[in-house]
């Protein structure tokens, strides 16, 4: 009988010291089974092989029933054990409190708003009130892929429109305030 086959029978019996006298026995086995199973996970993975064998042994010596009958009923439970760690990862990266369904973004590589000299952005700011008395939609439009530097499909997302209508209401404003900077710039 391997020591490990014998050390589980002995942590059946709820015995600490043979719990720590296990580990380092298994340590290596399970580590390369965290990064087997975290090989499968998708990029930007936040935990480590380390972590998960540490989260998964806590989990197998904490158990209630730890009556393993061999080292690969052993192995199994740590599989398992492992498997259970990343769904609730991957559950708790879900929730809306965590950004739910929401993307990450890297801030630097966004433009939030388009480069222009102050004369420029006065002139925009003024035609785009004076497009407001008459379609407030493109003047919103316009403040949001000007001022606000989103595109065209977010703008009219966040407006609540279609993708055709915001496409239909850009490209009037679009027209309009190139027209009226024109006459002024």
């Amino acid at each position: 009988m391997s020591d490990v086959t014998r050390l589980l029978g002995v942590m059946d019996r709820h015995d600490s010291e043979a719990a720590e006298a296990l580990m380092p026995l298994v340590y290596e086995e399970l580590r390369k089974l965290a990064a087997q199973k975290l090989a499968h996970e998708a990029p930007g993975q936040t935990l480590q092989p380390t972590a998960l064998v540490h989260e998964a042994w806590l989990r197998l010596v904490r158990a209630e029933d730890r009556g393993f009958e061999n080292r690969a009923h052993f192995f199994g439970a740590a599989a398992e054990a492992m498997r259970r760690i990343l769904v609730e990862n991957a559950r708790r990266k879900q929730r809306l409190k965590h950004g739910g369904g929401q993307r990450r973004l890297d801030l630097s590589q966004v433009d939030v708003a388009v480069a222009s000299d102050g004369e420029t952005v006065l002139a925009v700011s003024e035609a785009v009130a004076k497009l407001a008395s008459h379609d407030s939609l493109g003047a919103e439009l316009i403040r949001l892929r000007f001022f606000a530097g989103l595109s065209n499909a977010e703008a009219g997302e966040l407006l609540g429109l279609p993708e055709r209508t915001a496409k239909r209401a850009w490209a009037y404003a679009r027209a309009w305030l190139y027209a009226e900077l024109k006459k002024t710039l």
